[in-house]
Formats: structure tokens, sequence, C-alpha cells
């Protein structure tokens, strides 16, 4: 596998690489052993992508996105449980919840209904969700990225609260 991926980031680049990193940790098809050995296969330009890799990435899209933020220079909390909520893709900052829905886990009424139900329970805690699905982040980058920035801009993903209460 170690092999496989060095192959795969000098024939895909290093996004797809990243994604396939992750994807191969997560389902333990890369041992922290593998992983070092992959640190030294790769070239010295791409290493920070080895060091950056998580083992509880959910998604390709996942990868992606946290990916794509930290060339920002935007960092995420991953996989973050909030009571009442349940665990989320990211929070942004204090109180911006990011999650991209792959097809697997959020088609159908059912399942659009209880993201639905998750977002308003999120904003009735204070926090607010941006949701992207696989078509927006992979051929409409730049629209997420635009939402997500706005919201920074604005300073919307972080907790104004002083003293218990909004201002």
């Amino acid at each position: 596998m170690v092999d496989a991926l060095g192959c795969f980031l000098a024939c895909r680049g290093e996004e797809s690489f990243f994604v396939a990193l992750e994807s191969a940790l997560r389902r333990r098809l890369v041992t922290r052993k593998g992983l070092a050995r992959l640190r030294d296969v790769v070239p010295s330009k791409w290493r920070w992508l080895v060091d950056f890799a998580r083992w509880d990435a959910d998604s390709g899209l996942e990868s992606l996105l946290r990916l794509r933020l930290r060339a920002l220079g935007i960092s995420l909390a991953s996989q973050v449980v909030i009571p009442g909520v349940g665990r989320v893709d990211f929070v942004l900052g204090d109180r911006l919840i990011l999650e991209v829905d792959g097809r697997l886990n959020h088609e159908g009424a059912s399942m659009r209904h209880k993201d639905l139900v998750r977002d308003a329970v999120a904003a009735a805690l204070g926090l607010d969700t941006l949701r992207f699905d696989y078509a927006m982040v992979v051929h409409e980058w730049p629209l997420v990225e635009a939402a997500i920035l706005a919201r920074i801009d604005r300073g919307l993903h972080l907790d104004r609260r002083v003293g218990g209460r909004s201002r």
C-alpha cells in the first residue's frame, strides 16, 4: 500500500494522494510504521501531506475540504461531538459547523430530514451550519470557499457572547 500511495502521488497529484492516504488510514490499510516509511518515500516537499493526514477522516470529501482550507490558512476541529447534535464533520472557530455530505449517508428524504433536524438543534444551541454536497466540494469549490470565507470575514465563526449574552 505504501508503494502504491507513493506512485499515486506522482501520478495524480497532491489532492488525490491526500484523499487516498486518509482513506487508507481510516481503513487501517497503512500502519504507523508504514506511514513513517511513506513519509520517507515521498519527495520532501510533499511530506507535510503525510504529517497532516488523520486516521479519522470519514470521507474523501472531508479530506479534500480540510486540505483546501489548510491552503487558505484555515484550521478546523474534525469529528467534533456536540451534545444534542451528535458528531459533526468540522467546527470552524467557536460556532460554525461545516458538514460535507456524500450520497451514502445523506440520500433520501429521511436522511435529509435527519440533517435538517441536526441543523435546527445546532441553531437552537447558537451554532451555524454550512452544509455542502459532493458536487459543490468537487465541482463548485469557488462557491464553497466564498461561503466559508464570507462567514469568517463577518466573524460569524466566533462566539461573541459577553457574560453569557449575545451582542
